[in-house]
């Protein structure tokens, strides 16, 4: 664009902007149409003129633009002019009031005169924006009138104008719309009328689904519930005029209400499902839930087909239906789900048609996740109609029923493993069997795969000889799908029998060498893929020394295939990064070798770059094919975002291969740290992908693990600390960063623990100002925790709230007692490493700690808060002294808890304070006794619910008996101590404990003898026990001092004493007191 030197518009510029924005329509019109070139050179510079139209004269500016979108010729113009006046909005404040009334007055003549649907729908997108943006500052008088208006009108493109326009107000303005909630139902219910046309009623389901979910009190929710049977014979009717199309959208509208707003259609569910099963048994309808399930032909393809996924036959209706039924049911909870399968279910499957049984397993099959904790309840008629259906005459039958046994065990395990593997694994054993049907086998086999990822070992092991056999039967079957699902099942096998397996390795091996090796044309990429997991995993189980005689065959031949050049869509590749992964598992160090190898395909896929499209919201669907199962879209603000998410995978597993690696080789990783950490790093944020983040996140620790082992054994070429440094300072700041956006309460708990391990790593290390940043995020850690439970609160107060809704609430809220465990434990490391240097930062967490000490947070809240102030109280000792006042009350109230962790945690915090408190203890040792002689006098105390609360309280008295004795009275206390030891449950109080006992007697300690040595005979029998256990309650170094002590006993005591005393001990204990006095 030409200027002057004073940066003013040169006379021909000027005269440009003055020609579009002057009375002439066609220059602006051609610019519009200049704006949608496809060659770059134009489009730059009709933008550079737009945006200099609007700089030089707003107001006039957005009034051409709104003249345009009425006036211009073709609706392809209008409609680019009226997406560009919806992206102009940000200027509204700017204009003067004339304009601004102006520009709504000629939007609503727009869509009164409006003929096209696209332009229409983009003009109602405007007028909903700018009447939902500026709602509180100028609010637009005319436009509900005119809206209702339009309803009422005779034109039908008016009708669906308005109701466009009300769907999204509900979004941008729900609260000016609640006074006029009871004529917006009588609107709603007159355009869903079966009277209307389809897209009026379609329009009209959408505004009201729209209110629905935008609504925030259930009482206005209410309002629209009696328009729920009119939502639903949208899509009767719709199926009845044979629009597939208009019906599927209908539902999806009602899946969105079931996933948002469950209770709306709870409260109704009798007559929904009434609906629901009035549409599927009406003759001809084959397209909703049940009946929509029944919309699938036998066809003669889907049985010679050559791969497991192959759906011939399958119509859009049966894949919307699944989809429909999972959805329904996670949203909607088994309570409400369950009692309308139950009656439907079995009707479907004692049918003569086929059709109608195969629907009614894969309803099965689709509803379990959703309705797990009420079917996990009441399994046996549930397995038994799934297990009888493997004796179906029709093949597509017995591969559903095989298809809902696998799912069934991955949903309802592992109690349908305990309570059913007798049943189970017999079936599938003989479905295999089905030679005729390829599918059933291969089924089958891949279902093993499901029961055995929830099933140990000795669950597994009766059935594993009838299992490999018929596995190995069918790799030599010819058949390659069947081959897959049997290696699928070998791997599986092998990975939860592990050093079971061994007996069948040398059966099994030479099956899966001869593949590897045999398998190499195009049409076998995918056995010999797995056949490469198979191998790997069977290597994985049986371990080095068993695995080491094929081990370097294998590793040739991989290696080969890694420098063969693979085909883009070759799944050897993604298979090969795991398996590499498991064989260093197996192999451990001598792995390394490898690495050179394995390493930059690894480093290639965890840097795929993700494959996203971004679009307008309001373009059409042409640019993201959104019904491709590869790509997932998302609508973010005016932006449709699309993303494939098969690179996604590969990216993810190559990110935990890396992980793996780090973990498994420690210092032998340290070549490739300089590599791998830039890669992961900066994934800690990669939001499109979770356990992408997850495998980032794991690995942050290990990379500092590694770099510190390989300084410290001389591995690391000359580096020193400073490197280790040099790498905290940028993965601790990172993990830190990442922590403020993660959004997925998993990942988040995650991140902390990883936080924690890397400064148990890196220690003094960390900078202070890293240290202060980090306070920082746990305060907003722990404020949105709050906000979270405060919100679950107060849904737990809604009317409908019911009995599964509070276990998932339950289940949330154990996710936010676990991140502050985390929390608790990156404090507890903080104080270990800084000590009383870190106490001002941690003043600043106390109002986020001590609300966690009261009675209304539940147990392991308050344990996490006590074992907090245990850790200041051991770490800072004298210094923290000045907490007491605050934190004491607490643990003393605490020590009798009926919660034994909580109980454990407090009496463990007063046996710290008795050891560090000095006098500032002194005053709270009576109250302190009373609790702890509650603790240890209780018949209870030595079982092994309460063992561990009772070890610490018995410590606990151990130290007011050493540091205290002068304000109680010791000829009472000791000796009780005395007769609770020794220890036998927290194996690290009692090496504490049994070692302050050692300390008592190297000092002769009268009191602890008594009169007369009264209680010395109890002490050699303590001795005595805890040397004969071995390591387990005392440490080496204790044992060499009691062996002294016991020397000296030996040389004072008398000999007919000595030998009572001896006498008293079991065979076992003496025999252990011989071995470390001879």
């Amino acid at each position: 664009m030409e200027m002057d030197s004073n940066g003013q518009l040169s006379a021909a510029a000027e005269s440009q902007v003055n020609a579009l924005l002057g009375p002439d329509a066609g220059p602006f019109e051609a610019l519009v149409a200049q704006l949608m070139s496809a060659r770059n050179e134009d489009r730059g510079q009709a933008e550079q003129l737009f945006n200099l139209c609007r700089a030089r004269h707003v107001d006039t500016f957005l009034l051409k633009l709104v003249y345009t979108v009425r006036a211009a010729a073709g609706p392809d113009i209008r409609a680019m002019s009226a997406v560009l006046l919806r992206k102009q909005l940000g200027s509204w404040p700017q204009l003067n009031v004339q304009t601004q009334a102006s520009v709504k007055e000629q939007l609503l003549f727009c869509i009164q005169q409006e003929e096209s649907q696209s332009v229409l729908k983009k003009l109602c997108d405007t007028v909903a924006e700018v009447a939902g943006a500026f709602a509180d500052d100028a609010p637009w008088v005319e436009l509900l009138p005119f809206l209702f208006q339009c309803v009422n009108s005779n034109v039908n493109r008016l009708k669906v104008s308005a109701l466009l326009i009300f769907g999204q107000l509900a979004q941008h303005m729900g609260p000016q719309l609640q006074p006029h909630l009871s004529t917006l139902h009588a609107l709603f219910q007159q355009t869903l009328s079966p009277s209307m046309p389809n897209d009026v009623r379609i329009a009209a389901l959408r505004a009201t689904a729209n209110f629905v979910q935008s609504l925030e009190d259930a009482r206005d929710r209410d309002v629209f519930q009696d328009l729920l049977p009119a939502m639903m014979q949208t899509i009767t009717q719709a199926l009845e005029m044979h629009e597939e199309a208009t019906a599927q959208e209908a539902l999806e509208m009602l899946i969105e209400i079931a996933g948002s707003e469950p209770r709306f259609l709870r409260k109704q569910l009798v007559e929904v499902v009434g609906s629901i099963l009035q549409i599927a048994e009406a003759e001809g309808l084959e397209e909703v839930l049940m009946k929509m399930l029944t919309d699938i032909e036998d066809d003669p393809s889907w049985h010679s087909a050559e791969a497991e996924y192959e759906d011939a036959g399958e119509s859009n209706n049966y894949e919307m239906a699944q989809e429909c039924l999972d959805r329904m049911a996670i949203s909607m909870g088994g309570s409400s789900v369950l009692p309308a399968a139950s009656e439907l279910l079995p009707v479907y499957i004692a049918d003569q048609d086929w059709r109608k049984r195969h629907a009614a397993l894969i309803a099965l099959a689709q509803i379990a996740e959703g309705c797990a904790k009420i079917m996990t309840k009441s399994l046996e008629p549930v397995v038994n109609m799934v297990l009888n259906s493997f004796q179906d005459s029709q093949p597509k039958v017995r591969w559903a029923a095989i298809n809902a046994i696998g799912q069934l065990c991955t949903d309802l395990g592992p109690d349908l493993q305990k309570q059913f593997h007798q049943k189970v694994l017999p079936a599938l054993v003989g479905a295999m069997d089905d030679f005729q049907n390829a599918r059933v086998q291969a089924h089958a086999a891949a279902a093993i795969l499901n029961f055995s990822e929830s099933c140990g070992p000795e669950l597994l092991n009766p059935y594993l000889d009838g299992v490999v056999a018929k596995l190995l039967t069918l790799l030599q079957s010819g058949k390659r799908m069947v081959q897959e699902g049997a290696l699928t099942a070998l791997a599986s096998v092998a990975d939860s029998s592990q050093a079971n397996f061994q007996v069948y390795y040398d059966s099994v091996m030479p099956f899966l060498k001869a593949i590897l090796v045999n398998a190499t044309d195009k049409s076998n990429r995918m056995l010999r893929a797995k056949a490469i997991e198979c191998l790997s995993l069977v290597g994985m189980a049986v371990g080095k020394e068993k695995f080491g005689q094929d081990a370097k065959q294998v590793m040739e031949v991989l290696m080969n295939l890694q420098g063969s050049h693979l085909e883009d869509d070759d799944p050897t590749t993604s298979y090969m990064l795991q398996a590499w992964a498991r064989l260093c598992k197996c192999l451990g160090q001598d792995f390394l070798p490898y690495m050179s190898i394995v390493m930059p395909p690894l480093l290639h896929s965890a840097q795929l770059k993700p494959d996203v499209t971004i679009t307008d919201a309001d373009d059409s669907d042409d640019d993201i094919d959104s019904d491709d199962g590869s790509v997932e879209t998302i609508t973010i603000g005016d932006k449709r975002i699309g993303i494939r998410t098969s690179f996604l995978e590969e990216k993810a597993t190559a990110c935990n291969m890396l992980c793996c690696y780090a973990d498994e080789l420690k210092e032998g990783f340290y070549p490739w740290i300089d590599q791998v950490a830039p890669v992961l790093v900066p994934l800690l944020k990669f939001y499109f992908h979770e356990e992408v983040r997850k495998a980032s996140v794991s690995a942050m620790p290990e990379l500092l693990k590694s770099a510190k082992l390989a300084i410290e054994k001389g591995q690391a070429q000359g580096r020193d600390q400073s490197y280790l440094k040099q790498l905290a300072d940028y993965i601790i700041p990172a993990l830190v960063e990442a922590l403020h956006k993660e959004p997925e309460i998993e990942v988040l708990i995650d991140m902390l623990d990883s936080l924690n391990e890397s400064m148990k790593i890196v220690g003094t290390l960390v900078e202070p100002g890293q240290i202060k940043v980090m306070v920082d995020e746990f305060k907003q850690v722990l404020t949105a925790s709050g906000t979270r439970k405060k919100e679950r609160a107060e849904r737990s107060h809604t009317e409908d709230f019911d009995a599964e809704e509070s276990e998932i609430v339950q289940e949330e809220n154990e996710q936010e007692e676990e991140i502050f465990e985390q929390f608790g434990e990156c404090i507890g490391t903080l104080l270990k490493t800084f000590k009383a240097n870190f106490l001002p930062l941690f003043e600043e967490l106390l109002p986020f700690i001590t609300p966690m000490l009261g009675r209304d947070h539940s147990p392991e809240e308050r344990r996490i808060a006590i074992c907090i102030f245990d850790d200041v109280a051991e770490q800072c000792q004298g210094v923290a002294t000045k907490y007491y006042d605050t934190f004491l009350p607490f643990l003393l109230e605490a020590a009798t808890d009926a919660d034994n962790d909580v109980r454990q945690a407090a009496v463990y915090g007063i046996g710290v304070c008795a050891e560090f408190g000095g006098s500032d203890f002194k005053t709270g040792v009576g109250e302190a006794l009373e609790k702890l002689k509650v603790v240890i006098s209780q018949p209870t105390a030595f079982q092994s619910e309460n063992a561990m609360a009772t070890d610490n309280a018995v410590s606990a008295l151990g130290k007011i008996c050493e540091f205290h004795r002068d304000v109680i009275d010791a000829a009472q206390v000791v000796p009780a101590w005395l007769s609770c030891l020794p220890i036998r449950t927290d194996l690290v109080e009692a090496k504490v404990v049994h070692e302050q006992l050692c300390s008592l007697m190297e000092r002769s300690d009268p009191i602890l003898l008594g009169s007369n040595s009264q209680y010395l005979p109890k002490i050699i029998a303590i001795f005595a026990e805890v040397i004969s256990s071995g390591t387990d309650l005392v440490t080496t170094e204790t044992v060499a001092r009691i062996a002294n002590i016991l020397r000296r006993i030996q040389q004072t005591m008398p000999a007919p004493a000595l030998a009572s005393t001896w006498s008293s001990l079991q065979p076992q204990q003496q025999a252990a007191l011989q071995s470390i006095l001879s």
